[in-house]
């Protein structure tokens, strides 16, 4: 018979190695966004024996690189692979935790003061199965407008990653990691009416797109509906990469 721990039972467990495997007060918390049905959404983890939801977490190895940690914080928690990530903020409140893990030793690793460091990553959403790790009890894909509770300060850092998203569409192109391959120019549009919350003119989003000559355009369109088949499109990665390193002169 499969033996059910709790969440308190898992944590007592693991603290005695976090002690000899991780650098202590420093964790990573990943905020990792898809795009599907035209909303944007982000995975969640919920905690074994709790209400609340929480980001995709860990910790730093005491000979490890923070980007590096973060790749692997992502793999583990969610099985997301190739994904476009990206620093974005640290979170230190001296009372992040606090409450939390009421009840608990003083002693446990992760009632510890830890300092997070936040990455955003961008997926595209049919590439990712959602799989529950050791310590919780699902994991799912969640639209960005209807958030359930989450635990400490994750709220803060989820916001945080969603201002700085916005902000890269000022200087960066999106879209390469969170659409498929062929994608048409409305589907492009919209992803990006989701990221900043407001309607693009038509025209004005085409002009602009095509001018940052990031884009392919395709002999074929795509099928099928009542009206005439929209281009489709794909990203020219050379071009692409170029945008990411040397940004464009105008935003939205």
């Amino acid at each position: 018979m499969k033996e059910h721990n709790s969440l308190k039972e898992i944590l007592q467990k693991e603290s005695k190695q976090a002690w000899q495997l991780y650098l202590p007060h420093v964790s990573i918390d990943c905020v990792v966004f898809g795009f599907h049905d035209a909303s944007l959404k982000v995975l969640l983890l919920k905690l074994k024996d709790q209400e609340l939801w929480g980001l995709p977490g860990g910790y730093l190895e005491k000979q490890e690189e923070i980007h590096d940690a973060a790749v692997r914080v992502l793999k583990q928690r969610t099985g997301a692979e190739n994904t476009y990530l990206q620093q974005f903020g640290v979170f230190s409140d001296p009372k992040r935790s606090e409450g939390f893990f009421e009840g608990y030793p003083d002693t446990l690793w992760h009632k510890q003061r830890f300092i997070s460091i936040g990455f955003y990553a961008l997926v595209d959403y049919t590439l990712v199965e959602p799989v529950s790790d050791l310590i919780s009890s699902n994991c799912a894909w969640q639209d960005i407008d209807m958030l359930p509770e989450l635990m400490m300060d994750h709220q803060k850092i989820f916001d945080q990653a969603l201002i700085t998203l916005k902000r890269q569409l000022n200087y960066e192109p999106i879209g390469y990691n969170l659409l498929p391959n062929e994608f048409t120019m409305p589907e492009l549009q919209k992803l990006y009416e989701v990221i900043l919350g407001r309607k693009l003119n038509r025209g004005n989003f085409y002009r602009k797109m095509i001018g940052y000559d990031i884009l392919d355009k395709l002999e074929e369109t795509r099928k099928g509906g009542a009206h005439k088949a929209p281009n489709l499109y794909r990203f020219n990665i050379e071009k692409y990469e170029n945008a990411m390193k040397n940004g464009f002169k105008e935003g939205w």
